[in-house]
């Protein structure tokens, strides 16, 4: 595929249509078009709205607590031996991971538009807490749709949407995993489209969900980009990010995309290796298609069925990408790359041993790649690596990998 002609600026689009050059778009049932068609109306109302951004500024501040830290990780700068490591801790915000910057925004929509009943699908379970904290806050009744494979592997945090006041439903079609429960979640969505605003967790879907999801997380890349600056008196030479569908990445990158200097690194999922299939490295091993609503890198079978994928870790078991992240792959303005189980496996438990911080273990693929790079790097270098979760959810996981028991 030849590489699309360089815009002027990274930081456009996506276009009228939702298109982010040949990715994103609408495809969805005819029954929806006309809710799409107002969540955009009033999405194009509401980021120019004085009152919208000065009560999600209040509670991001005031609720969630930001802004979050830009952290030197010295003891594993010292450990790795070569650039300096900073964390940017989405893991410090209330409900421990980054996915609250974006249910704040997006409940917002919701009082807007005059909806009474909150949906959402989660994988990891961070965003099915985060929708569940703010459906409490605001009071609504929320319905989350989990994979069953999820629900058994993130038991700690079914129970905190539970302790909330939402309705957690197992999803058991497919491996029971995230792409399963978006599945479910739009069935829903068709079914309940006068009263039922679907909380999106990730910067995919059909238009608009990858540019407010984008928009709200880029709190993340505006906050770190002014603390380097006021840090180190100058802009990282390397920002990495976890890639599952893509927000906590594309909300680092977005604010970092036009400066040409600042290299920019997505880690996907490669699980057991890319040789077979259980991996979900879409952008490496898969090939375009439509899913949940947009266009953008797949994992298929030679029949151009979606393949289900697999990952260590529940917010990376996605077979596709946002469809920004697609259009910057082939651009060629973003690197994707792909982490394994082990070595995810590895950088979770040496990052909780030097830094005494347990990352998620989405956060951990980042970390891994740093891990590769750094010691090449020069001392004076500076890599920000996205800390988009804490790793509590994942102990359980971790120790069976690890053969003990909790």
């Amino acid at each position: 595929m030849n590489k699309p002609a360089m815009p002027n600026s990274f930081r456009t689009g996506p276009d009228e249509q939702g298109m982010f050059g040949i990715f994103g778009g609408r495809f969805v049932a005819e029954t929806l078009m006309p809710l799409i068609l107002d969540l955009e109306e009033q999405w194009n109302k509401a980021k120019t709205d004085p009152e919208f951004k000065a009560e999600l500024q209040n509670l991001s501040t005031h609720y969630a607590g930001r802004p979050s830290k830009l952290y030197f990780a010295e003891g594993l700068t010292k450990h790795l031996g070569g650039a300096k490591v900073y964390f940017k801790r989405e893991d410090l915000n209330h409900t421990g991971s980054h996915k609250i910057n974006n249910c704040l925004g997006q409940i917002l929509l919701a009082k807007r538009m005059g909806k009474k009943r909150i949906i959402a699908e989660t994988g990891a379970g961070q965003h099915g807490v985060a929708s569940a904290t703010v459906a409490a806050r605001f009071g609504y009744p929320c319905v989350v749709y989990m994979g069953a494979t999820d629900v058994a592997r993130q038991s700690p945090n079914v129970f905190r949407m539970k302790l909330l006041g939402a309705e957690v439903r197992p999803v058991t079609a497919g491996h029971g995993t995230l792409k399963d429960a978006m599945n479910e979640a739009l069935r829903d969505w068709v079914t309940n489209v006068e009263d039922t605003y679907y909380l999106i967790g990730t910067a995919a879907g059909p238009h608009p969900y990858p540019e407010l999801v984008r928009d709200f997380q880029s709190v993340i890349g505006t906050e770190a980009r002014a603390q380097i600056l006021e840090q180190e008196g100058r802009l990282p030479d390397v920002i990495i990010a976890a890639v599952g569908g893509g927000s906590n990445a594309i909300g680092l990158f977005h604010p970092f995309l036009d400066d040409k200097d600042v290299r920019i690194i997505g880690i996907e999922a490669g699980g057991r290796g890319l040789d077979g299939i259980e991996h979900c490295a879409s952008m490496n091993a898969g090939k375009p298609g439509v899913l949940h609503g947009n266009r953008t890198y797949l994992l298929q079978n030679a029949d151009g069925q979606i393949m289900d994928g697999h990952s260590i870790s529940a917010g990376l078991d996605y077979p596709g990408v946002g469809p920004e992240h697609s259009w910057l792959r082939d651009s060629g303005r973003v690197q994707y790359e792909p982490i394994l189980d082990d070595e995810a496996l590895e950088a979770f438990q040496l990052t909780t041993r030097v830094e005494g911080i347990i990352p998620a273990l989405e956060s951990a693929h980042a970390i891994a790649h740093a891990m590769k790079i750094v010691p090449k790097m020069d001392k004076d270098q500076i890599v920000i690596v996205n800390l988009s979760g804490r790793g509590d959810k994942d102990v359980h996981t971790v120790a069976n990998m690890l053969g003990m028991e909790i």
